[in-house]
């Protein structure tokens, strides 16, 4: 893990000691702008639930998220846990959003994105997608990584690639933890601000079909993936969630 410099002035809430940002959509859009712009090596998490669970119980991943220089409250249960602790009207600033509000408004700048994660066939689509939405965006380069840990050579070539594609911002869809212990490595490597955002190439490429408005408004996107994906994500969910609600009492209660 690289030591770069955090990001300053932050105001924190520990949702089951996880850092978790207070902010709003137009400050968390921002920051990024404001790093994309001058090319910093940044990383941003997206936590829900099954993240701060997982920071909790993993030594490694809790590292990554800590010294994250943006993580917001992604799921409903961490902004519903910041509200209780303090922070009022906290929203939900969730990854699929964010990559697509910030392609809407890096269109209007010409700004260029990195895609970096996700099958070929769903890369090929989403760019598709973004370029039809969002016609001034310029896509500087797209990467479907092997399953399988890059070698040396090959990692650096993709350090190489994005760098010189002079993208100011690289969307990383890996998976959780993957994603933001992938990113925590490549921080001081890559001069772009990294965002790990899970499924949102899936969701916005249309191959993986997204909870309706009225479940994600109400916290419940995730009963929605469980449903599509029981078998997958039936431990994520189930157990992480029981988890985290165990966790949060605690919390609440020793306050």
């Amino acid at each position: 893990m690289n030591n770069q410099p955090r990001a300053a002035n932050r105001a924190l809430a520990s949702v089951i000691g996880a850092p978790i940002d207070s902010l709003g959509w137009r400050t968390a859009l921002q920051r990024i702008e404001g790093w994309a712009a001058a090319r910093e090596s940044r990383y941003v998490c997206i936590c829900n639930a099954h993240s701060v669970v997982t920071a909790r119980k993993d030594t490694i991943f809790g590292k990554v998220v800590r010294e994250a220089d943006m993580a917001t409250p992604d799921g409903a249960p961490v902004a519903w846990m910041m509200r209780r602790l303090g922070v009022a009207s906290q929203e939900r600033i969730n990854g699929p959003d964010l990559m697509w509000r910030y392609c809407a408004e890096a269109a209007q700048r010409e700004e260029s994105i990195y895609l970096y994660g996700g099958m070929p066939n769903t890369l090929e689509i989403l760019q598709k997608k973004l370029l039809s939405e969002f016609p001034g965006l310029k896509i500087a380069g797209a990467y479907s990584p092997p399953y399988r840990q890059l070698t040396d050579d090959e990692d650096s070539a993709v350090i190489k690639a994005i760098n010189d594609s002079g993208a100011g911002t690289v969307w990383v869809s890996l998976g959780c933890p993957k994603q933001e212990k992938w990113m925590a490595e490549h921080r001081g490597l890559i001069n772009a601000a990294m965002i790990g955002v899970g499924a949102a190439f899936d969701y916005h490429a249309g191959t993986i079909k997204r909870a309706p408005l009225w479940m994600q408004r109400n916290g419940l996107e995730w009963l929605h993936r469980l449903c599509s994906e029981p078998r997958r994500l039936w431990k994520r969910y189930l157990v992480t969630n029981t988890l985290f609600i165990f966790y949060a009492g605690r919390q609440l209660l020793s306050r």
